[in-house]
């Protein structure tokens, strides 16, 4: 059950709120929001899991009290994608680190967000780095793995270490629904291979979870490899 927030000394002293991200986060999490949980724009507040951020309809109406002009976004889609992403990025990323960033990817950005406070991160768009982002997606990852198979080349499926993969476990549909329903611009595949795109197309008609379980076999196959 949600506690019952006094707005009035919030608006009394509103000026000492304004609307720095340092300030918005601030106020987020006097009325008991987990900032970890949400991704911060100037314009709009993404929920990334619901539960865990506390950020109920009530401290909604809190805070847009104070923040009118700021939109909180409870996607369901976006919620999905994070948890899918999270489950790489706990293991890929480590406390403190200086992360790369790719340049005009706004997905990325959104789920990338977060871990400035979740794991106290530094996200940088040059110069020194302790990992750095790959925007590889899964549906690439899949038809990257079929494109080897079918020139010859045998298996392709090697992440490098000092990489990290928010969308490796994410389909481009997912991606692209939520960009459209928030008015960005969508992704495209970055693999062009036609035999690897015919065969995925395929796939989905008859077996649409196949992605996940061509993953898995990849790396099931490389791991006993490098043990042999």
């Amino acid at each position: 059950m949600d506690l019952m927030f006094d707005v009035s000394g919030f608006n009394d002293e509103k000026e000492e709120f304004s609307t720095s991200k340092k300030d918005v986060l601030k106020f987020l999490k006097i009325i008991g929001v987990d900032t970890r949980f949400i991704s911060y724009t100037p314009q709009k507040i993404y929920i990334n899991n619901l539960r865990f951020s506390k950020f109920s309809r009530a401290r909604e109406a809190t805070f847009m009290k104070q923040y009118p002009e700021i939109e909180v976004v409870r996607n369901k889609l976006f919620q999905k994608i994070c948890s899918k992403s999270s489950k790489h990025l706990a293991l890929e990323i480590e406390p403190n680190s200086c992360i790369l960033m790719p340049e005009d990817n706004f997905i990325i950005e959104l789920l990338m967000e977060p871990y400035t406070r979740k794991y106290g991160v530094e996200l940088v768009y040059e110069g020194e780095y302790d990992f750095k982002v790959n925007p590889l997606i899964l549906d690439d990852q899949v038809n990257d793995i079929f494109e080897g198979i079918f020139s010859g080349d045998g298996l392709s499926y090697s992440r490098k270490p000092n990489e990290v993969y928010p969308l490796i476990n994410v389909p481009l549909d997912w991606i692209n629904s939520f960009l459209e329903m928030d008015g960005q611009d969508i992704l495209e595949s970055e693999n062009k291979n036609e035999l690897a795109n015919s065969f995925s197309e395929f796939l989905e008609d008859v077996a649409p979870q196949y992605r996940e379980n061509v993953v898995k076999a990849a790396e099931f196959i490389e791991n006993k490899l490098e043990t042999e």
